[in-house]
């Protein structure tokens, strides 16, 4: 299914009935209908979807992406980048038609969206610190504490219930400013995070973080789509399953995210 070089655009660009999307467009390539499908994703995920040095936007969920584009030639995926916060609603208004930002399921998203079936890796959550906190060894020695997460995350999701159901008492902080800063500083004493954006932010951004605790979740990741956008997520599935296949995708996995995560499925 290897894409085939677009040429010159032959007709007014229209709305395909198969995508449910306003933003989702065909243009004519030779004898070829190409669908553009709009992918939201972030540049601040370290490993995952962020900008390098160079300027360029790449991470395993960019990669991987690029790879499904290249494997479905009906298609033609174009990035647009944004805050995460901004991603589920921009889905929800139909400004893009997949999100790709390891996004794990939970309620809130599965009333309102659909995953794909087949999943790409898996994301482990657990606390992390800073390096030199020898009080915090688990998810309860976090009572009381003030603890950084991003709003509408899975890491959010996570604490905000364990918080409630096991009284905690935890002060939870939806930040954006730069957790690296607030842990290193001691205005927070915890995020909920992977060891490969702790990995990361300690070569990069001398974090002084670490993991500490068994794993708290361990969560298959799929992409996320429009509820009626099932073609395309078809589609999306019948790629990703060829990738896994031909080693792809642990291949990605073990380049931007230090270890093959795959092996959860």
């Amino acid at each position: 299914m290897k894409k085939t070089l677009l040429v010159t655009l032959v007709s007014a660009v229209t709305l395909l009935g198969a995508c449910s999307s306003n933003v989702a467009q065909s243009k004519s390539a030779g004898e070829s209908d190409v669908q553009k499908i709009i992918v939201g994703t972030g540049t601040q995920f370290p490993n995952v979807c962020f900008i390098d040095e160079n300027g360029k936007l790449t991470g395993y969920d960019v990669e991987l992406v690029r790879a499904i584009d290249e494997k479905l030639e009906e298609y033609e995926f174009e990035f647009k980048t944004m805050d995460f916060t901004n991603l589920l609603l921009s889905l929800e208004t139909n400004k893009i038609d997949v999100v790709a930002h390891q996004m794990e399921v939970n309620e809130e998203r599965q009333e309102k969206f659909l995953f794909n079936k087949e999943p790409y890796n898996v994301f482990p959550l657990q606390i992390v610190v800073n390096e030199n906190n020898k009080d915090i060894k688990s998810v309860d020695d976090l009572a009381g504490k003030k603890i950084a997460t991003t709003a509408t995350s899975n890491s959010a999701v996570f604490i905000e219930k364990y918080n409630k159901e096991h009284n905690l008492g935890a002060e939870i902080l939806y930040s954006t400013a730069d957790i690296n800063n607030q842990l290193r500083t001691g205005r927070v004493d915890a995020t909920i995070s992977t060891p490969f954006a702790t990995d990361f932010n300690n070569k990069y951004a001398d974090a002084q973080q670490k993991v500490v605790g068994e794993p708290l979740l361990n969560s298959n990741v799929f992409f996320l789509l429009q509820k009626d956008n099932t073609t395309l997520s078809d589609h999306i599935d019948e790629a990703l399953i060829e990738l896994k296949e031909e080693g792809v995708i642990s291949t990605l996995s073990e380049e931007w995210l230090g270890a093959d995560y795959t092996v959860g499925f």
